[in-house]
C-alpha cells in the first residue's frame, strides 16, 4: 500500500497549482482520503478530505472557495486543485488514506497510510 504525491512547486501569490496523489491499492475508491499540510514550526493541519462513507468533501475554512479536491475517473488518484494561492499556503502537502469510513476524514491520527509529501512554496 503506497501513496505518492506530486505537483509541488514554487509559485507566486495568486497563482495556481495542481497536486496529485497516486495510490497503489486497487480499491482506492473505497478509501477515505485526505490532504494535509505542515508549515515550518507548525502542526500538521487538514486541508481537504473525502469520506468514503458518503463521498462528502470537507474543506478547511482557510481554503474554501480556492481549493478543490477530487478523485480521478479511474479511481487510482486524487487531486487537489489550488488557486489564488497565498504565502500562508506554503508547506509540505501530504496525502493520506485509510480503508475505514467510520471517522471524520479531517482527523490525521486516524489514517494508516501516508505519502512522503510534496513541497508547495508561495512566494514572490
Amino acid at each position: 500500500v503506497q501513496l505518492v504525491e506530486s505537483g509541488g512547486d514554487l509559485v507566486q501569490p495568486g497563482g495556481s497549482l495542481r497536486l496529485a496523489c497516486t495510490a497503489s491499492m486497487s480499491d482506492f475508491h473505497a478509501y477515505t482520503v485526505g490532504w494535509f499540510r505542515q508549515a515550518p514550526g507548525k502542526q500538521r493541519e487538514v486541508v481537504s478530505c473525502i469520506s468514503s462513507r458518503d463521498g462528502s468533501t470537507f474543506y478547511a475554512d482557510s481554503v474554501k472557495g480556492r481549493f478543490t479536491m477530487s478523485r480521478d475517473a479511474a479511481n487510482t488518484a486524487v487531486s487537489l486543485q489550488m488557486s489564488s494561492l497565498k504565502p500562508e499556503d506554503t508547506g509540505v502537502y501530504f496525502c493520506a488514506a485509510d480503508p475505514s469510513p467510520y471517522f471524520f476524514c479531517g482527523h490525521s491520527s486516524e489514517y494508516k497510510t501516508w505519502g512522503q509529501g510534496t513541497q508547495v512554496t508561495v512566494s514572490s
